[in-house]
């Protein structure tokens, strides 16, 4: 399975998305923003400023896979170090297997578990300060 980029920007990520889909000539993609996302879930308040940032948007450029995401408002956000490997796979061992070696001698984000867009995500940083995104992919959410 290949290994896929996430980039993080700090509030402009729209801007980026659609800069990059036009500088490599790729379908501008559909944008899942943190207020589309959480209107499914009453309970939850999302503040203000987070409706309209990006949560997620992905491109495919010549094969590769590029995600984007603006920070949640009030996370940290440091110029040069706002991206994180993702690895997005059909094979759920895949996935766990990597996850649990992934973690040894580093600090686990979020465990392993079934969110709204894949039944088996989590997220971590290894010993060496690199950030993975781990997803189960069953075919159901196109993302």
């Amino acid at each position: 399975m290949p290994i896929d980029a996430y980039l993080y920007f700090n509030g402009n990520c729209r801007e980026a998305v659609e800069f990059y889909a036009q500088a490599f000539g790729v379908e501008r993609p559909q944008i899942l923003t943190y207020g589309e996302a959480h209107s499914a879930e009453p309970d939850y308040t999302l503040p203000e400023e987070a409706k309209d940032r990006v949560m997620h948007a992905n491109l495919k450029v010549s094969g590769s896979n590029l995600m984007f995401s603006d920070v949640f408002p009030g996370s940290p956000y440091t110029v040069g170090t706002h991206i994180s490997l993702a690895l997005v796979s059909p094979n759920r061992e895949e996935i766990t297997s990597a996850f649990e070696r992934l973690k040894e001698g580093g600090s686990v984000q979020m465990e392993l578990q079934a969110t709204f867009w894949s039944p088996c995500y989590g997220n971590l940083k290894d010993k060496y300060g690199i950030e993975w995104q781990l997803s189960y992919d069953d075919g159901r959410n196109g993302m």
